[in-house]
C-alpha cells in the first residue's frame, strides 16, 4: 500500500532540477505571504530534528549540518534555530528512525511512515497538532495543503485529532506509453490508441527490426514491474489498459471495497502478457535484469517502446541523444486501451509521510513556521530567498542545498499541462506564473535553440510532450485513486509481504508462459486464504467508518 515517486538512482540529479516546485492548478500568482524577518530583540526559538546525509548534498567550504547558510537564513527571516540530534547515511535513516521511535527519544520534529505515525499516535508519544496547526498556518499553508480538497490532511487525522503534517506531493502522477516515432514513421504504422495498436506495433518492431540490431523486441519490461517504482520499464500501465491495476482498492459496486490484485481484468492481462512473450515480444531475460540493464535494450535500438511516468524522458534522453545529436525519436501517448472505454491510470492519494511533532516540544509553533516558510519561498521566492535553495552564493552550482531544509511539501496539484506546451510553442513567456512554469521553459527552449542536452524537457514540457496529455486526462477523468488510505490494518502488517510475493511469483509463472493462466484462479482463492479475506474485511471497516 506504500508507494511514492522516486527518482531512479542514475538519474536523480536530473530528476531534483525536473520534479522540484510543479505550479498550481490556477494562472493567477499567489500573493506573497508576509513572512518578517526577525526583529532585533524578539526571541529566537530552537527545534531539533533529524536528518538524512543525502550523497547529492554538497556543502560549501566551512559549513556542515551543524553551520550552513539554510540554517542561518532560517534563524534570520523567521527565528527559528534548526538542531539535529542525529544524521545519518540515506541508507541507514529509516532504520535509526524506528531505533529513534522504539528507544523514545525523539526530538521535537520529524518524518515518519503512515505505521509509525499510528505507533506514535497509539503510544501517545506526539502532539495533537489541530490547534496549534490552526493558530499559526498562514491562510497560504491552509490553502497549499488542502489544494486537493483535504483528502491527504484526513489521513493524518486520529478520532479528528491532526496528528501530523503530511509531506505531501501531486498525487495525478500520470503514465505514458513512449514509442519511438521515427520508427512508426520508417514503417508506417498510427500511433497507438488501442491495445491492437499496441501489439501490431510491438509485433513489426519485433520482426521489422528497425534499429537493425538483429534482436529486438516489443516492450522493454524489468525484474520488478509491479512491486517497485514503475517510472520506466513497468507494467502497472500495461494492466491499466486491460482495466486492471496493481494493488489499489477499488469500490466493488455494492458499496464496499476490493483488491484490485485479484480482480478477473488481471487474468486478462497476463494472458496478453503471456502471448507476448510467446511471440517473443519480451526479452526472455527479463525477470532477471533491474531496470539499468533492461533499458539497455532501449539505448541500443533494440527496444521501441516503454510505460514509463511523466519523467521518463529523463531516462531515455541517454539512448537519444549521442555525441550531441539527436538519434532516437520518441513521443508519449496515453495508455491504449483493450476497448472503446479509455483506460484510467491509477493513481495514490500523494502522501505517505508525515512530520510529527513530539509531545515534549516546547516550541511547536516553530515547526508551524518552518511549515509556512517554505511554502512561501518555494512559491514565491526574494531574489535573497535563493539561499535556500543554492546557498549563500544565490546561484546554481551543483550543491542542492534544497535538501537542507528540514520540512518540505510539494504542490497537490499542477497547471503544467496547460500552460507549458502552449508557452514553448508560442515561445510565450508571458503565461509563465510558476517557479516550474520558468525553469522548464528555460530547459525547453535550450533545446529548440540547439543544446541537445534538454532534449528530455521538450518531450516532457512540449507540445505533444507528456504534460500535453494531462489536461485531457484530468478533464474526463481518466484516472483511478486508490480508496484506501492511512496506515495499513493489522493483518496488511502480518501478511501484506507474504501475499504480494505469492502475487508476483504467479504472475511471472504466467507471463513467462511456465504455468497455464488459469493458475490465476489458483492464486486468488490461496490470496483470501492466506490473510486475503481479513484484510478485506478490515478495509471495509475502515471505509464504513468514513461514510
Amino acid at each position: 500500500m506504500k508507494k511514492k515517486r522516486k527518482a531512479l538512482l542514475s538519474i536523480a540529479l536530473v530528476l531534483s532540477l525536473a520534479v522540484t516546485g510543479c505550479g498550481k492548478n490556477t494562472n493567477e500568482p499567489e500573493k506573497p505571504t508576509d513572512t518578517p524577518a526577525v526583529e532585533k530583540g524578539n526571541e529566537v526559538i530552537e527545534v531539533s530534528t533529524v536528518s538524512p546525509s543525502d550523497q547529492y548534498l554538497k556543502f560549501d567550504e566551512g559549513e556542515s549540518f551543524e553551520k550552513n547558510a539554510v540554517y542561518d537564513a532560517y534563524e534570520k527571516d523567521i527565528g527559528v534555530k534548526i538542531t539535529n540530534k542525529w544524521i545519518a547515511d540515506t541508507s541507514q535513516f529509516k532504520e535509526k528512525v524506528k531505533i529513534t521511535i522504539a528507544s523514545n527519544d525523539l526530538p521535537d520534529f520529524l518524518l515518519v511512515n503512515a505505521t509509525q505515525l499510528k505507533e506514535l499516535t497509539e503510544a501517545d508519544m506526539i502532539m495533537d497538532l489541530t490547534e496549534v496547526y490552526d493558530e499559526h498556518a498562514t491562510d497560504e499553508t491552509k490553502k497549499f495543503l488542502t489544494m486537493d480538497g483535504g483528502m491527504q490532511m484526513k489521513t493524518a487525522m486520529f478520532d479528528n485529532k491532526l496528528m501530523g503534517i503530511p509531506s505531501s506531493y501531486n498525487p495525478y502522477q500520470y503514465q505514458f506509453l513512449y514509442v519511438r516515432t521515427d520508427w512508426l514513421k520508417e514503417l508506417n504504422l498510427p500511433e497507438p490508441k488501442t491495445m491492437a495498436d499496441f501489439m501490431a506495433i510491438a509485433e513489426a518492431f519485433k520482426a521489422k527490426d528497425p534499429g537493425g540490431t538483429g534482436t529486438s523486441y516489443g516492450l522493454a519490461v524489468s525484474k520488478n514491474p509491479f512491486t517497485l517504482d514503475t517510472g520506466v520499464t513497468g507494467l502497472r500501465a500495461f494492466l491499466n489498459g486491460y482495466h486492471a491495476y496493481e494493488n489499489i482498492w477499488i469500490e466493488d459496486g455494492k458499496g464496499g471495497l476490493v483488491n484490485s490484485d485479484i480482480q478477473p481484468q488481471v487474468k486478462e492481462a497476463l494472458a496478453a502478457l503471456q502471448d507476448m512473450f510467446k511471440k517473443g515480444l519480451l526479452d526472455p531475460e527479463f525477470a532477471v535484469k533491474d531496470v539499468e540493464k533492461a533499458a539497455e535494450l532501449i539505448y541500443n535500438n533494440s527496444i521501441g517502446m516503454v510505460y514509463g511516468a511523466s519523467w521518463t524522458p529523463a531516462q531515455l534522453v541517454k539512448g537519444a541523444v549521442k555525441d550531441g545529436k539527436v538519434v532516437q525519436e520518441w513521443g508519449a501517448f496515453p495508455i491504449p486501451t483493450v476497448d472503446s472505454n479509455p483506460a484510467l491510470s491509477q493513481i495514490g492519494l500523494g502522501v505517505d509521510e508525515y512530520y510529527v511533532i513530539s509531545k515534549k516540544a516546547k516550541h511547536p509553533e516553530g515547526v508551524i513556521k518552518l511549515l509556512n516558510h517554505w511554502i512561501a519561498v518555494d512559491n514565491h521566492p526574494t531574489a535573497e530567498q535563493k539561499v535556500y535553495e543554492f546557498g549563500k552564493d544565490l546561484k546554481e552550482k551543483g550543491n542542492n542545498y534544497w535538501l537542507l531544509s528540514p520540512l518540505r511539501v510539494g504542490k497537490q496539484l499542477d497547471n503544467n499541462g496547460e500552460i507549458l506546451p502552449k508557452a514553448i510553442a508560442n515561445k510565450d513567456t508571458s503565461i509563465l506564473v510558476t517557479k516550474d512554469h520558468k525553469t522548464r521553459y528555460e530547459r525547453a527552449m535550450k533545446y529548440v535553440d540547439g543544446d541537445t542536452s534538454m532534449w528530455w524537457e521538450y518531450l516532457i514540457s512540449g507540445p505533444g510532450g507528456a504534460f500535453s496529455h494531462v489536461p485531457t486526462i484530468q478533464k474526463n477523468k481518466q484516472y483511478l485513486q486508490n480508496k484506501f488510505y492511512g496506515a495499513p490494518t493489522p493483518t496488511m502488517v502480518d501478511r501484506q509481504e507474504i501475499l504480494l510475493k505469492k502475487r508476483d511469483e504467479v504472475y511471472f509463472k504466467i507471463i513467462m508462459n511456465q504455468v497455464s493462466v488459469d493458475e490465476f484462479d489458483k492464486f486468488v482463492e490461496e490470496w483470501k486464504k492466506l490473510g486475503g479475506d481479513e484484510i478485506t474485511k478490515e478495509v471495509n471497516e475502515f471505509y464504513a467508518a468514513l461514510k
